[in-house]
């Protein structure tokens, strides 16, 4: 072997050494990321509608009319003037149509049942669309690493909540109790866990816009501060959301119709009259009301906070993002008042919880960017 200078030039030698290969972190990770963010789209769309049509149910009076829970077969309506007739006469068993509706014909009876039985069907509908679009990515192996268990979740959450939706009828269908409708505290649990759900497809939706590798840089320059605000501000606006299921469960919207008083007090006339003490929470109108009302402002404040802290956000999109739900919680406060001072009509009633999802999915992205913020160059400050 000949000694070789260290000054020797030693450019065209071949190496063993491989060649840098740049993505390695998304690879074997991305699966069909475009393609499922569009399913997930599609499935957000529909929880939505079914929030808007449950709404809608409830605030026609309609969730009693079907009195049976027949997860199969119910899929099929009535298809005879017999079989309408049958289904009649189940309703006209229980406590809502004899205390409340016996001026009901059979043609009356008919448009309340649509509106339940359109509820249920697009929950079946969106069972369906999950389990294909989950089934179908599983059989084609195109769900990204780690992403199994997350698109397995909003399905086992639908199917909990479809029991917990009879457990929720269950509460009206009586005889001999005088229950007109469903219990409050069990049509609270059935829409907080429907937030719960589109929270989670939303959150989804958020992560697989962007490629793992830049989620993992951007949570390096992650805003602890607005990041926690943000965590806070959602649990307070779920919280709002169930008081506001309460509210509706027994119609406290039109109990008192004054603002900024009620019935000219600060708190209502008798916020404890029925016993045992705890029922009042739930079933007192005045008090159901005085309390969200309460939360409303309560939380308004938080998201004045949270917002001024937002505005010093180092990210141009963060920043923009805590202004969005500034101004969509102000929106919300204005319609709030508006449906009370009307005594909740239809219109404003569904407007009001339409935007309560906006406000949602809102404070939802405020908080992933102040997680994985997107950074922004000087000439687009």
């Amino acid at each position: 072997m000949s000694k070789r200078s260290i000054f020797e030039e030693v450019e065209g030698e071949k190496t063993d050494a491989p060649a840098a290969q740049p993505g390695l972190i998304d690879r074997g990770r991305g699966g069909a990321r475009k393609a499922i963010r569009a399913w997930l789209m599609v499935l957000f769309a529909l929880v939505v509608a079914m929030i808007v049509v449950g709404g809608l149910t409830r605030l026609t009076d309609s969730g009693l009319s079907i009195t049976e829970w027949r997860p199969v077969t119910g899929a099929i309506p009535p298809m005879s003037e017999a079989e309408w007739q049958a289904e009649f006469d189940k309703y006209k068993e229980i406590d809502q149509w004899r205390i409340q509706n016996q001026w009901m014909e059979l043609s009356d009876f008919k448009e309340i049942y649509w509106w339940e039985w359109g509820h249920r069907q697009l929950g079946r509908f969106i069972g369906v669309v999950w389990a294909l679009g989950f089934l179908g990515f599983l059989a084609a192996r195109k769900i990204p690493a780690g992403w199994t268990g997350r698109l397995l979740l909003p399905g086992l959450l639908g199917g909990v909540q479809g029991a917990i939706g009879w457990w929720m009828v269950a509460s009206g269908v009586t005889q001999g109790e005088g229950m007109t409708a469903v219990a409050s505290y069990r049509l609270a649990v059935h829409l907080g866990l429907a937030f719960v759900i589109l929270g989670f497809i939303a959150w989804y939706v958020l992560m697989l816009g962007r490629e793992e590798r830049e989620l993992m840089q951007a949570r390096r320059a992650k805003e602890a501060k607005l990041f926690s605000l943000s965590t806070g501000l959602m649990h307070f606006a779920f919280l709002q959301i169930l008081l506001g299921a309460l509210v509706a469960g027994i119609d406290a919207g039109r109990s008192y119709t004054d603002w900024p008083l009620m019935g000219g007090q600060v708190i209502p006339p008798n916020p404890f009259m029925i016993e045992p003490l705890w029922k009042n929470f739930f079933e007192n109108p005045g008090l159901v009301q005085f309390i969200h009302r309460v939360a409303g402002y309560l939380l308004f404040a938080f998201a004045v906070v949270a917002w001024l802290r937002g505005r010093s956000s180092a990210h141009a999109r963060t920043r923009f993002a805590f202004n969005a739900v500034f101004a969509a919680l102000s929106v919300q406060v204005l319609l709030g008042i508006i449906t009370v001072v009307y005594a909740a009509p239809l219109h404003a009633a569904i407007t009001h919880q339409l935007v309560a999802i906006g406000v949602w999915v809102l404070i939802l992205r405020a908080r992933f960017l102040s997680a994985y913020p997107i950074a922004t160059s000087i000439k687009d400050h």
